[in-house]
């Protein structure tokens, strides 16, 4: 007896990525175990990634590419687009995909193996990174989840998640009906991340690493490594642009008057000294939860606390 293999719908977002798609695309499209179908969506490029996802398309039938044209700016809002344009009833799961990594042929069906074991409704991992001299490194995850880590940091790249239909759908119908304020939410996968954990989903995170995370200049969200990147979130940090998303995706998954979340999300400083005395609530990784307390603290002198 032939047993159906799990329909995937994934969710690609691009924008100037011409130097990776092929082999991001082609590496998707290879998936073992899975019915694999890719919707990509571009921001509009100007290195030609329109004509070369439309030429991949006409080649296989798998790919499917939304309408050109729009310029959404980021990520994040590209794709909330799909998410709001693509219908997933035909599909069992919802994964989604970076323009530039490499996905090793298990990565989806090692996410159905996982789901299906554990019961839960959404899955993520760890993953390799890789640069350009050839230097490899594996990033990890999987730390044990916490209570209110969701609100504070995703659960790991979102080109490692793969969502249940059911909670791919109750993402989609928020999207769809407070478009204003999730186009505010700077990182999709947080977002993804938040609303499960906030509405009752399980989550799993899995210690294998079942894709190649490309690192380069154009990155838009890398893995958080060396000084220049530390200066970076050193100074998200000092804006409030961090405790500023926390607290607008906490409103959005509902759970603006949670008291936990009254606590600190105006910003007073307070606030933010309760909430870094329970940073081990707050991050997976020890050494996050010392950085997220120290954050706290320097908020609390910083000269605006919430943008």
């Amino acid at each position: 007896m032939t047993t159906a293999l799990p329909r995937m719908a994934v969710c690609l977002a691009a924008y100037n990525g011409r130097p990776w798609l092929v082999e991001q695309v082609e590496s998707i499209l290879a998936q073992q175990g899975a019915e694999v179908t890719v919707f990509v969506s571009v921001d509009a490029s100007s290195d030609g990634s329109e004509g070369l996802v439309d030429q991949l398309a006409a080649s296989d039938a798998r790919l499917r590419v939304l309408a050109h044209g729009s310029r959404f700016g980021g990520a994040a809002p590209n794709f909330f687009r799909i998410l709001s344009d693509v219908d997933f009833a035909a599909f069992d799961y919802v994964a989604f995909a970076d323009q530039d990594d490499v996905w090793k042929p298990d990565k989806l069906r090692q996410a159905h193996e996982k789901l299906q074991a554990t019961g839960a409704d959404a899955y993520s991992s760890n993953v390799i990174a890789f640069w350009p001299d050839q230097r490899t490194a594996l990033i990890e995850k999987s730390q044990k989840q916490v209570r209110w880590d969701f609100l504070f940091e995703a659960a790991g790249p979102g080109c490692t998640y793969v969502l249940r239909r059911e909670l791919a759908c109750a993402i989609q119908a928020l999207v769809r009906s407070r478009r204003t304020e999730v186009g505010q939410v700077g990182l999709h996968d947080w977002f993804l991340y938040a609303f499960a954990r906030a509405q009752g989903y399980r989550w799993v995170i899995d210690d294998y690493a079942g894709m190649l995370y490309r690192q380069h200049q154009s990155n838009q969200v890398g893995v958080n490594r060396g000084w220049a990147a530390l200066l970076h979130r050193a100074r998200k940090i000092f804006s409030g642009w961090g405790l500023g998303q926390s607290a607008l995706i906490a409103e959005l998954v509902g759970l603006g008057h949670e008291p936990f979340v009254r606590r600190w999300s105006a910003g007073h400083p307070a606030g933010l000294v309760w909430l870094a005395c329970h940073a081990w609530q707050c991050r997976r990784r020890p050494r996050d939860k010392l950085l997220f307390s120290l954050s706290c603290f320097a908020l609390c002198f910083a000269e605006k606390p919430r943008q």
